[in-house]
Formats: C-alpha cells, structure tokens, sequence
C-alpha cells in the first residue's frame, strides 16, 4: 500500500473550520474505491496544525487520486487557508491494514 502522512499548518483565523473546510476533499478521497484510510487529526502542540494519515491499496489507486477531479479541485480550493505549503511522507509498505502494536498489547 502507499502510507502517506502529511502535515498541513492552517492559518490561524481559518483552523477551528478546517474540518469543514476540508469535508467535502475528504468524504470524496474516501469514497474511492482505492482509498484505505484518509484521517485528520489536530496537533495537541499546535492548535494551527492538522496532520493528514491517508493510504491507497497501489500506486494505480494513488495516481487516481491525484488525477480526480476533487484532487484538482482542492488543489485550487485549500491553499488559500493555508500558512504553508504543506509537508509529507510517503512510502510503499506491505500489507493493507495496520498491525497491532505488539509492545503494548491490550490482555483480558
């Protein structure tokens, strides 16, 4: 799968809305049929910071997420609420789900 993580710094006046501001990105990255996960979270050091954890099944769900249209549209509509160009990693890692966190494996 294609695990890409990202982070987006959101203008101040614009962070509290980020999630509705991102919904309608969102719901339609997730209705792809490639899609395995596309999850926001809010840092809990900076309230003006959202990170992005998303994965596509393979390169060819990927780069039919990049060539959609809500991609191109997003493109075009995000970057206005945004303090930075945003920040990424992405790798191509094994399997389609995550694994459990054998260290801290919950008994009983």
């Amino acid at each position: 799968m294609i695990f890409i993580t990202a982070k987006f710094r959101i203008k101040p006046e614009h962070a509290d809305d980020w999630p509705e501001i991102s919904r309608s990105f969102t719901e339609s990255t997730r209705s792809e049929p490639g899609c395995l996960w596309f999850d926001w979270s809010r840092s809990l050091d900076d309230p003006t910071e959202y990170v992005l954890v998303e994965a596509f099944a393979d390169d060819s769900a990927g780069a039919a997420h990049v060539g959609s249209g809500h991609f191109t549209r997003a493109r075009q509509e995000l970057p206005p609420y945004l303090a930075e160009t945003p920040r990424i990693v992405n790798a191509n890692v094994p399997g389609t789900d995550w694994s459990e966190l054998g260290e801290m494996a919950v008994e009983g």
